[in-house]
């Protein structure tokens, strides 16, 4: 997977050496030499994860870092620091401010290649996530993207995978008042548990006695529930090998023994902010989705949806040799109830011509509001004999009894006039079938409406 990295130092050397380490696996490298021009290219150009040094003179790592994640533009790039600065307290100080790795140099080439395909993975992912919502309207993105890390109502819930009860014990003193960690010792009850508890982050410890950790990260992947969740490895001195394969294997993150709390609390609290930002953008786009298929007056679908679904309904009744109706509904004389009750009376009649359709109709039964005062309903494995009889229980419903207003001021008599049409095979069309319909109900207007009209076979 190629993508594009931004290489941040001072040192020309340090810059050179990067570049040529990035460039040998075919990144597309772009080389800043101070942190104000680091900033201006992640505002002005793409880039996918940016190799940030700590110690520059004017604004250090930290404050560059601390911009581009306070930036709704730049705060979804991945950023690794990467110093010579080796102390806890200094790695806990880049991931407060807001970086999703630490590297301490010499980095070796194994440790920061595998990171960067991490990282370039999980922005990908973020990147395709962003264009959707991008591509969507009204779903109050810049709402999500100013969204800092700390802003986190909920104590974030936290799965320990690990045989040993000492450390299990011992890492849930370490996150007491921060996390509600939970530890499950045995391997596929710790699956069962990741799968019913809706964790946020799960920690899988490499030193299980008799099952492989990285199989289980595997599995955990592969199950629905549990594959967006991040991963962090708690693992041992001499775990490289492990480690780089547990990264390559989608593993986010991980920690080495003796852990240290704040470096372990700010991985964490990394992960589990990434995953909320993502999690967002994911209910943001289904929202708006649903919404750009939903009429908002009265709950059905709208013609976009007709539109395409239809199509699919139509194409499988065609492959399984089944018949297809269609319904089309018009409330007789709306214009003359908006005028005389006005348009919120209008929008009443509308919503309770919707509901005693919908009382009328199966489950399988598509819905719509076509537009204005008419409305669709297509009716799979239904002839049209049936499909007449349908829109006459339909029409005779619509005519029982009035239909009151919001206020209840008003109580107005409705008609309804429907048209109906079925497949004809072989060789009708999606068009054909609505046009036929169409006529039906424009016939049904001209006889007198309130009645139901099927075209002739």
């Amino acid at each position: 997977m190629t993508a594009r990295i931004l290489v941040v130092d001072d040192i020309a050397a340090n810059l050179r050496l990067l570049e040529a380490r990035l460039l040998a696996e075919y990144y597309e490298v772009v080389t800043a030499r101070s942190g104000q021009d680091a900033i201006e290219i992640c505002e002005c150009s793409k880039v996918d994860v940016v190799l940030l040094d700590v110690m520059m003179p004017g604004m250090d790592g930290f404050e560059v870092c601390r911009r581009l994640k306070s930036d709704p533009a730049t705060t979804h790039i991945p950023v690794i620091m990467v110093t010579a600065l080796g102390q806890p307290a200094d790695r806990v100080r880049g991931l407060e401010a807001g970086a999703d790795d630490f590297l301490t140099k010499p980095a070796k080439d194994l440790q920061l290649l595998t990171r960067v395909k991490s990282l370039v993975r999980l922005k990908a992912l973020t990147d395709e996530l962003r264009l959707r919502a991008a591509t969507t309207r009204n779903i109050g993105i810049e709402q999500l993207l100013e969204k800092k890390s700390g802003d986190v109502e909920e104590t974030p819930s936290v799965l320990l995978l690990d045989d040993d009860a000492a450390t299990g014990r011992r890492i849930k003193r370490l996150l007491q008042g921060t996390f509600d960690l939970d530890v499950a010792e045995e391997p596929q009850a710790g699956l069962r548990q990741a799968v019913e508890g809706a964790y946020e982050c799960i920690m899988v410890s490499t030193g299980f006695t008799d099952y492989d950790p990285l199989r289980l990260c595997s599995q955990l992947r592969a199950l629905e529930t549990t594959r967006l969740v991040p991963i962090v490895l708690l693992a041992g001195e001499g775990d490289e090998e492990r480690i780089i394969r547990g990264l390559e294997l989608a593993v986010n993150d991980y920690v080495l023994h003796p852990v240290e709390r704040q470096e372990l609390i700010a991985r964490l609290r990394t992960q589990i902010r990434r995953k909320r930002y993502n999690d967002s953008l994911r209910s943001s786009v289904a929202q708006t989705v649903e919404m750009a298929v939903t009429d908002p007056l009265t709950g059905l679908h709208n013609r976009r949806y007709l539109d395409s679904h239809l199509r699919s309904l139509f194409d499988r009744s065609t492959a399984r040799k089944r018949p297809l109706s269609v319904m089309m509904a018009d409330i007789d004389r709306f214009k003359s109830i908006n005028d005389t009750f006005g348009h919120d009376a209008g929008d009443a009649i509308l919503k309770a011509f919707a509901g005693r359709l919908r009382k009328n109709l199966r489950g399988i039964d598509l819905v719509c509001r076509y537009g204005g005062e008419e409305f669709v309903v297509v009716m799979p494995d239904t002839e049209l004999v049936v499909a007449e009889k349908v829109a006459e229980r339909i029409r005779a419903e619509i005519a029982s009894g009035p239909f009151t207003t919001s206020e209840g001021d008003n109580a107005i008599d409705v008609t309804a006039s429907l048209g109906v049409a079925s497949t004809r095979m072989p060789g009708d069309t999606v068009e054909a079938l609505m046009k036929r319909a169409d006529r039906a109900l424009y016939e049904a207007k001209t006889r007198g409406r309130n009645r139901v009209v099927a075209p002739a076979a």
